[in-house]
């Protein structure tokens, strides 16, 4: 499973959240989406776990956390829909409630 982390800082790299997550667990992988037309951050990451339950524990700890003068919002990842139109995108997208 995959974790989504919004209202992420700017400045946060793809160090950093390695450094965060592997005090939960193994991280297989961490991709930090860049605005194609600008080049900047997008504001939010996705985190890989090999372990669902040490993924369940972090969400947990670290939804609602500030970090870098931003207050997280975590939660699992789900695979997108595909949408006609919408010109693709990533592999994953943010659960709504």
């Amino acid at each position: 499973m995959t974790i989504y982390i919004g209202n992420l800082s700017f400045q946060a790299t793809e160090e950093d959240l390695k450094e965060i997550f592997t005090e939960y667990g193994n991280v297989s992988r961490i991709t930090l989406p860049i605005d194609h037309e600008t080049g900047k951050k997008r504001g939010f990451a996705f985190v890989e776990m090999e372990d669902e339950a040490k993924e369940d524990v972090a969400i947990s700890e670290l939804d609602g956390a500030e970090w870098l003068g931003r207050e997280l919002r975590l939660n699992k990842a789900k695979p997108r829909e595909n949408r006609s139109g919408s010109g693709g995108g990533g592999k994953f997208s943010r659960n709504r409630y």
